[in-house]
């Protein structure tokens, strides 16, 4: 009878199990979605280079706007409704070299609270989460523009930090996903109420499901879910725990779907 220790390995080297498509619930025409999505209770947010657009999600009425100085804010790459914040990842892409900040908003009002700024990380910071008492941020690596030399796409890092941004885990991206987000990197990811980590990449119309493994630093690719978002940033509406939002960058919508069950043991570590 095989062991414990067997039947786990050979789970932790079962392919990703591909999943039915999610189901469109509603499209929201947003002019601002470029980059991605935020939402809340009342409220869905369109997320531009340098700019955000707040809408009412019972209504689809815009009800109100932020816009920066592409000067100052070149490129918000993802927006996240954390705590009563709007917690957003913005970088200085395409310019090199890399450098990134935190900038943080009043959801209420759209006013800019703060910003943090990261300086020198291993990339481009793309999104940022909390998650179990820590922040969780991916910071991207490109081939061609943007990219720095000596670096590529397979250098996507996830880090967590502290509450006083203090590296504290590091983990990379398996190739199944790295190949598919070539020449660009992931763009978008959130946790979600089963505690793995859901990413995109670019361009394609899929999410990832990823589990923090219990040893070893590289994220577990357990399933893709094929999506009507073309990649960029994601957010779950934290009412519905199966409901996902993503954009349609080509049409400038904000798509609300329905994320097929993920079974399985999460397989969660730190």
């Amino acid at each position: 009878m095989p062991s414990v220790a067997l039947l786990a390995a050979a789970l932790l080297l079962s392919p990703p199990r591909p999943l039915p498509p999610a189901e469109v619930l509603s499209r929201l025409p947003a002019p601002e979605a470029s980059q991605g999505v935020a939402v809340d209770g009342g409220f869905v947010y369109a997320v531009g280079d340098s700019e955000i657009g707040k809408y009412d999600r019972a209504s689809g009425v815009r009800v109100g706007r932020w816009a920066g100085d592409p000067a100052v804010v070149p490129h918000l790459n993802s927006c996240a409704v954390i705590a009563r914040e709007l917690v957003c990842a913005s970088s200085n892409y395409p310019a090199t070299p890399m450098s990134s900040t935190v900038e943080v908003f009043d959801p209420d009002t759209l006013q800019h609270r703060r910003s943090t700024p990261l300086g020198r990380q291993p990339g481009s910071l793309t999104w940022i989460d909390r998650h179990a008492g820590a922040w969780w941020a991916c910071f991207a690596n490109y081939d061609g523009r943007g990219g720095e030399a000596g670096r590529d796409h397979r250098f996507t890092t996830v880090l967590r930090f502290d509450d006083r941004w203090r590296v504290t885990g590091a983990w990379t991206l398996p190739d199944s996903i790295l190949a598919k987000f070539k020449p660009h990197s992931s763009s978008g990811g959130t946790f979600g109420a089963d505690g793995r980590l859901y990413v995109t990449g670019h361009d394609r119309p899929e999410v990832y499901v990823l589990e923090i493994p219990r040893t070893g630093n590289e994220l577990r690719h357990v399933a893709t879910i094929p999506v009507a978002a073309e990649g960029q940033a994601i957010a779950f509406d934290r009412s519905r725990p199966d409901v996902l939002y993503g954009i349609s960058r080509d049409r400038r919508e904000l798509v609300e779907m329905r994320l097929p069950s993920v079974e399985g043991s999460k397989g969660e570590g730190p």
